[in-house]
């Protein structure tokens, strides 16, 4: 298993996941861009959605600052073709339903739901730079604000 880039500016490693377009992730395909990956609970509830579709509005902006974003929950390839097609997203997103790639962020935590403990995603976003250093990450994220953040740091990366 691939260690955990805990600290910041550590080279983030070597990762393959499924994702939409029957296409696979691979992080070295992406060596010169940044990588936006933003990591979120489940497809189609209402916190996924409004922060999904604000990553879709500013999409052109996140181009124009070299960066490629990626969106990555547990869900199947099923339900992000269906939740991706929906939403009309011009990225793809990861299915990690083995939690094998939200191991490596670390962002498996223990989370109350209706009063009772459930293990769940902690929506996260990480920022990789052009040479494959974890340079931001945000925990904990509440959705208003979040993108336009993540872009102001992208930006000034470029």
């Amino acid at each position: 298993m691939a260690e955990s880039p805990s600290a910041l500016n550590l080279i983030v490693p070597e990762f393959s996941a499924a994702m939409t377009g029957d296409r696979t992730f691979r992080l070295s395909d992406y060596k010169g861009k940044n990588i936006v990956l933003y990591f979120y609970p489940k497809d189609n509830t209402p916190g996924c959605t409004t922060e999904s579709m604000q990553f879709r509005d500013l999409h052109p902006q996140f181009q124009g600052a070299n960066a490629e974003i990626f969106g990555i929950s547990r869900d199947s390839i099923r339900s992000h073709e269906g939740f991706k097609s929906k939403l009309d997203m011009p990225f793809e997103l990861i299915s990690d339903p083995d939690e094998t790639v939200c191991i490596i962020f670390n962002v498996m935590k223990m989370k109350n739901m209706y009063g009772k403990q459930v293990r769940g995603v902690e929506r996260s976003t990480f920022v990789i730079d052009a040479t494959g250093k974890l340079v931001k990450e945000w925990r904990g994220v509440k959705v208003p604000g979040h993108v336009d953040e993540v872009l102001e740091f992208v930006k000034a990366l470029a």
